[in-house]
């Protein structure tokens, strides 16, 4: 763990849970696992405080709770998970994406389940039905039914999934110690949701009628759904099974829409419609870590192509030929076909550094990254031939590149004393390292871009205070049917110079949101390939 993550997780814990909680969580990251008291020695907060955040970062998954390493008896340490924080920033991308696949139901459900970390499947359709009641016309409302398909399609699609039984710190009573024992090295490391059988089972939840128009009242809509969860007797048969967002499975997608991209950019719409379909035949049954799908005949891809794309068996035969000889990420042909999905990434972040460096240093600088990448080693001389650069420039441009680490010297002597006359000096570029060491800048970029996010509003909180409290009087006005005169009275509160400002700056803050998306799919591509190169293939 870098101090570019450090930096990060403790700007998205902030912005999501508070300095509380950024505290408790960075103390985590920095210090490594740790029990209670010593969370709250170094944290300085009350005792009260840390067990609260404790609690909201492991309903999140950001935390986990593991046996004493001094064995049983020894306190609970807990240890922080600094990858399912960093998914915090991608929390816009997931939810567009069901909105997307599922419509505005998905998106609720997908919504109200990373803000809660975890519910059970009554709580979340009754919270998104409410909530979508509250947004129909007057008199309308919406069907626990159609909520509760919505929720199963997800299910269906491995996009949400039971959250695995917790594993607790040690066994209740002094008897047990044996097996308390026998446990802790399997406690150590938290199961996973697919290592259970039911993960993927819905269960017969007892939830018939439609939702009801909440009455308008002083509290919090946070307070209310509290006191109602409290207050509410009824049992629907799904008591104790909680359901989770599957983040895996949104990655899996989004690197299959990349790569679908990156196919109809290079080739034609057609194969890129060949390829969506091979990859959604194996979407399912495939693993989001294994190397390539699963073999499909010709035959299959060709019975689940859309009707819309009229293509003969001979056309198809032709397209997937082509894919073949296509660097993108080829199927294997001969009985059957499969797209290897690594490969497919490798050449994905390729292209990405390539692209990074020519933003960086100037298309001549790219070409020489790009041939080093392609030839692998290479003399200076070789560099200024291939490249047909002169050689006072390709020279200072490689000294640069080689500053940046984008780029690497090898020696190679002719003999043992290493002398500067006897010794080979290659020029190659390690494709992996490469990618951590940009990966590492594209954390550092967006910590840098919410900070001046978070700037900006601390700078403009008076005005922001001030156009939120005369939205709300205008929107109160509005329900009550308020003349126009009244409105137009309130709307004037604000002065030009002041909408103005406001509009600057809502601007300024939508560019800065955009940055931080468009890094993050950067950086969403430079993990996938990291993580593929690193993983051992079954």
């Amino acid at each position: 763990m870098t101090a570019q993550e450090v930096r990060l997780c403790g700007l998205l814990l902030q912005e999501h849970f508070g300095e509380v909680v950024e505290k408790v969580g960075r103390n985590l990251l920095k210090s490594g696992t740790q029990n209670l008291r010593a969370i709250v020695h170094e944290t300085g907060l009350s005792v009260d405080l840390v067990k609260k955040s404790l609690c909201v970062l492991m309903q999140h998954g950001a935390c986990s709770f593991i046996q004493g390493r001094k064995g049983p008896g020894s306190p609970t340490e807990y240890k922080a998970h600094c990858d399912r924080m960093l998914r915090i920033l991608r929390y816009p991308r997931y939810i567009y994406t069901a909105k997307t696949l599922y419509g505005d139901t998905g998106e609720l459900i997908i919504e109200e389940l990373l803000q809660r970390g975890h519910m059970t499947m009554s709580n979340t359709v009754k919270t998104v039905a409410d909530r979508l009641t509250q947004s129909m016309d007057e008199g309308s409302s919406m069907d626990y039914g159609e909520v509760s398909s919505t929720f199963s399609k997800l299910v269906e699609t491995h996009f949400l999934q039971r959250c695995p039984p917790a594993v607790g710190a040690g066994t209740t009573g002094s008897s047990q110690t044996a097996n308390s024992t026998s446990a802790a090295p399997a406690s150590s490391t938290a199961p996973t949701p697919e290592s259970f059988p039911d993960c993927y089972r819905v269960p017969q939840v007892t939830l018939i009628g439609r939702s009801k128009r909440p009455l308008a009242s002083e509290e919090g809509e946070d307070q209310r759904n509290a006191k109602k969860a409290k207050m509410d007797p009824e049992t629907h048969g799904d008591e104790g099974i909680y359901w989770q967002v599957n983040f895996e499975r949104f990655h899996q997608h989004f690197r299959d829409q990349t790569i679908i991209s990156a196919v109809a950019n290079k080739l034609d719409q057609t194969s890129s419609e060949i390829v969506r379909t091979m990859l959604r035949m194996s979407e399912v049954t495939t693993s989001s870590t294994a190397p390539c799908t699963k073999p499909l005949s010709a035959n299959e891809i060709f019975r689940s192509l859309p009707s819309t794309y009229n293509i003969p068996r001979h056309i198809l035969d032709q397209y997937l030929t082509l894919l073949v000889d296509d660097p993108v990420g080829p199927p294997h042909l001969k009985y059957h076909s499969d797209f290897y999905l690594n490969q497919a990434l490798a050449n994905l972040a390729r292209a990405t550094l390539e692209s990074i460096v020519q933003e960086r240093f100037g298309s001549r600088s790219a070409r020489i990254f790009r041939l080093l990448l392609r030839k692998r080693h290479l003399e200076q001389k070789q560099v200024e031939d291939f490249a047909m650069i002169p050689a006072k420039e390709a020279k200072d441009m490689l000294y640069t590149l080689l500053s940046q680490n984008l780029v690497q010297l090898q020696e190679i002597p002719k003999t043992p004393d290493f002398a500067p006359s006897r010794t080979f000096y290659l020029y190659t570029v390690n494709q992996l390292p490469t990618a951590r060491l940009l990966l590492q800048n594209c954390y550092k970029t967006v910590a840098n871009l919410m900070e001046r996010r978070l700037f900006e509003a601390k700078e403009s909180k008076r005005l922001l205070e001030k156009s939120q409290r005369i939205e709300a009087i205008l929107a109160s006005l509005q329900a009550s049917g308020a003349e126009p005169e009244q409105l137009t009275e309130v709307e004037e509160m604000i002065t030009a110079p002041e909408k103005q400002q406001l509009d600057s700056l809502r601007l300024h803050v939508n560019k800065l949101d955009s940055a931080e998306n468009q890094v993050d799919e950067t950086i969403f591509l430079l993990e996938s390939y990291i993580s593929s190169s690193t993983k051992p293939t079954s």
